[in-house]
């Protein structure tokens, strides 16, 4: 089963970067320095931003919809991110150096399945999960801050 791993669109958060800072305030973010080379993983381009880098952190909301498991929850994006990753049956630093929680959801957004795996150990998760024919996507997200990190679809 192949699958790809999909970044959230820039366009989302493009407009946070030029936000006064009152307005980015009220709307829960924050613009941070990057300090160390890994902790602020990027949700756009599924990658670890740099030390002296800019990151917005904002709360996104990754369940929408009428479902139970509406969840809204904070991302990094750097301000540099120009284009949604997609990453094609592999898992990249982004992921593998960290613990993760892999959760499926059916076509009503509803979570059907859901386990924790080492970051260097999801690929076999994901294919697996992704076989069963009930689920319509799956949500990564770091299972020790609970934190979404990016969506897996199937690939042809």
């Amino acid at each position: 089963m192949a699958f790809a791993l999909k970044g959230l669109p820039p366009a989302a958060f493009q407009r946070w970067f030029q936000a006064s800072g009152p307005e980015l305030a009220a709307a829960g973010g924050r613009l941070i320095t990057v300090d160390e080379d890994f902790g602020y993983p990027c949700r756009v381009s599924l990658t670890d931003a740099a030390v002296g880098e800019q990151v917005l952190l904002i709360p996104y909301q990754h369940v929408a919809g009428p479902s139970p498991y509406q969840a809204i929850g904070p991302v990094f994006v750097r301000r540099d991110a120009a284009a949604a990753a997609e990453v094609v049956d592999t898992i990249p630093p982004y992921l593998s150096r960290r613990l993760l929680s892999v959760r499926a959801y059916d076509d009503k957004e509803d979570i059907v399945d859901a386990e924790v795996a080492p970051g260097d150990r999801v690929d076999g998760l994901i294919r697996k999960l992704l076989a069963a024919p009930a689920i319509e996507h799956l949500h990564i997200h770091f299972a020790r801050r609970g934190c979404f990190a990016c969506n897996v679809v199937r690939s042809a």
